[in-house]
Formats: C-alpha cells, structure tokens, sequence
C-alpha cells in the first residue's frame, strides 16, 4: 500500500473543504468555495447522487447551491437541514426534493454551468449512464423523470466574535436535534436550542481557536479541543474534567503535542456503551518528524482505554462510522487511512491520495440507503481536499479468519 493516486470520483470546480452523507437519500453533500477574494472562483454547496454500479462507485452533480461571497468550511446536517460554517456565521438551509417530468426536467437539468461541467468517474462503461448524460447537459439522454433539489436558507446566527477574523470552525447537532452547538477561533462555545435558535449556551472554552467538539449520543457530555494544548469535557458550561493522553508516557514532554480532534463513536454490539477516540498531533515541525498519536478513552468516565502511534504525517481530519468499527484519517499531505476502532490498528492506507490537504472525511451510513451503496464493502469512506478532489475509498468485507488474526495482533 504505497503511494498510488486514487480515481476522482467527483472534482469541483473549487476547492472542497467539508463533506457529509444524507442517511435517507444516500446523497452526498460537500461544499467549499474561494472565499471573499475576486479570483472568480465560486462559493457553492454541492449535491452529489451517488451510484454503484457493479463494484465501482460513481457521482454525478445533482444541484448547485451557490452561497454568494462566503465559502462554507463545515457542515452539519440535521433532518433535511444543512448547518453550515461561513466566516463567522452558522447558515441553517433547508434541501428538499422534488420529481420533475419531461421538458420541465430537461431544462432544470441542463440549465447550469456548474452541472454541465461536472466530471464522472464511475469505471469502463459508465460514460453513457444517466448521470452522465445530466452531468455532461445532454439533455436527450435523460430518463423523464429526473430528481431535482432546492435549498433555502432559513436561518442565522453568530457564531464567532473573533474581532479581527471571525471563523466559525466546527459544528455539531446534538444527536436527538435539539440542539446546535459551534465552535470558532474567539475560543467559544455557543449552543443554541434548535429549531428555535434561542441562545442557551455561550462560554469561553479555549484560549484561541477551538479546533474541534462533539456531543455525547445522550447529550450528557461536550468535549471540545483547542489550540491551548487542551481536551476538555464539559456538563452544559461546566467543566468537568481534562483529558491527558500521555499520562503513562514519560517520553512525552509537556506541551510538545496538542489536541487536533474528537469524536465519539459506538462500540459495537454494545449499545449502551461508547468511546471517545482523539487526535494528537506535534505542536512543533522538526527535520525528523515525530509520530501523530490515535487515542481511545471510555465514552462514560473518561479514562484512558488504548493510545497507539498512527505515522509522521500530520493529521488534519477525524471520521468515526456509524457502527464505531472503523476510524477514518486524513493528513495535510493528502494521505488517507482507515483504522481498526477496537484495536487502532491500521487497515486501509494510501500515500498522497490527494495532492494536498485532506479536509473532511466522511464514511457512508448504516442506514438501508446507505449499505446499498455500500456494496460488498465492509467500509466506504468519502474524502475531500484542496485539491478540489473527492475520492472513495473501500475497505472488502472481511473474512473471520483477518478478524481473529487482528484479534491476536492486538493482544
């Protein structure tokens, strides 16, 4: 598994900073943009219908949202809504999907730029689908009935205060949708009640940018990473407790790593349990680069369960599954890994699978729409970067023979 360069399942036509799955429809939605600056590239929201078609999975350009001057950093979806990070703004757009029939459909179809340039990998054969033909504009091609989107913002709230540049960084629905919760580079926390938006928390978590939050699947507890060098769990505003990864690691010295994410995850086949997984990454570049750390702590008392080095490439994104099987990667060399949660063991790496920075990691659910699209995979992770790039990446379902040996590697 050495450096090889992935097939693009879908390239935008600016750079990608964020991605996410809908668990009902099975479309994938990704969004990023250039930004405020005249360099004429756009800001957009992209939907993308994703296909299998034998074992190759292929995308095509669905709908265009275009988000005028500001580039969305990172989402959230909720239902049918999109919470979206702009600069310092939280932006609460609707989608909703309708039929259109014959003419209407055609037209709706084939009337975008953006459409008409979009590019579909989907394997030999896939040229002459019918997503390609909507992804090329022609229109002749196209079946009668065609899925069309719309989006409409609905919503707003300041989400950073930052006085020089405001950023919204990271964003969270809690689990049941009752709340919105963002994080940003004043070192906030801001919590909203959701759907009305009414402000129910705002306090200072971080000194500097909060770097990362998530939301425990009972709403008890919210852990937040920041830039100070801090893993905090919070009850509402109140702290908790601090996590210290390298506690039983007196080759680390104080203040040499940080905090670069979070997440919980499920444990399978253990419903009423759950694990919080972290990202540690070296405060300082040296000319021999040190190992990034994978971290596993129980999901109810905070303690550390598992700590594994996981390479010298810095990691810039975190992914947890639906089941909490798997972890995903991303480095800001543009490598992509998969791990196994359990044990943290690497199963799935490619080398500079992106040209630069991966951005956002995103597995497929395991909702029925989701495990259709899965195929015979016992994984299918999404990646997006800079390089305005979406891959897919596919770990085969498992013998049980690979599970037991895993089993005793980890022991």
């Amino acid at each position: 598994m050495g450096k090889w360069r992935m097939p693009d399942l879908y390239r935008a036509p600016f750079p990608l900073y964020t991605i996410k799955v809908d668990p009902k429809t099975g479309w994938v939605i990704t969004a990023g943009g250039g930004g405020a600056s005249k360099t004429g590239i756009k800001n957009a929201v992209h939907f993308l219908g994703l296909e299998l078609v034998g074992d190759q999975h292929c995308a095509t350009l669905v709908h265009s949202h275009d988000t005028d001057t500001r580039a969305t950093m990172n989402l959230a979806i909720g239902g049918d809504v999109i919470a979206a990070g702009q600069d310092g703004k939280c932006s609460l757009m609707r989608f909703r999907q309708r039929q259109t029939r014959g003419k209407a459909a055609a037209k709706d179809a084939g009337g975008g730029s953006e459409q008409g340039a979009a590019r579909r990998r989907a394997g030999k054969g896939g040229k002459g689908s019918e997503g390609a033909a909507a992804a090329r504009g022609n229109v002749s091609e196209m079946k009668d009935n065609t899925t069309q989107i719309s989006v409409d913002t609905f919503g707003e709230v300041q989400s950073d205060l930052n006085p020089q540049d405001p950023l919204q960084k990271c964003v969270r629905f809690s689990p049941d949708l009752s709340l919105l919760l963002t994080g940003g580079t004043d070192g906030h926390i801001r919590v909203w009640e959701y759907p009305s938006l009414k402000e129910k928390l705002n306090f200072k978590a971080h000194e500097g940018e909060i770097e990362d939050l998530d939301i425990s699947p009972n709403n008890k507890h919210l852990v937040t990473v920041g830039r100070d060098f801090a893993c905090s769990i919070w009850s509402g505003n109140q702290l908790a407790m601090s996590l210290c990864w390298h506690e039983k690691m007196p080759q680390i010295a104080a203040k040499s790593y940080r905090y670069m994410a979070c997440r919980f995850g499920k444990v399978e086949d253990q419903k009423d349990n759950m694990r919080l997984y972290t990202v540690q990454i070296p405060h300082k570049r040296d000319r021999k680069p040190p190992q990034c750390y994978l971290s596993k702590w129980d999901g109810q008392n905070f303690l550390p369960m598992l700590t594994n080095p996981c390479g010298t490439e810095v990691i810039s994104t975190l992914a947890v599954s639906d089941s909490g099987t798997f972890l995903g990667l991303g480095t800001v060399t543009g490598s992509v890994a998969i791990y196994i949660a359990f044990s943290l063991q690497k199963l799935y790496y490619v080398q500079e699978s992106h040209g630069i920075v991966v951005t956002d990691l995103a597995f497929l659910p395991d909702t029925p729409k989701g495990q259709s699209l899965k195929g015979n995979n016992e994984a299918a992770m999404l990646s997006v970067a800079v390089d305005c790039r979406c891959q897919m990446h596919t770990v085969r379902n498992r013998s049980k023979w690979f599970e037991l040996v895993a089993l005793i590697l980890a022991l």
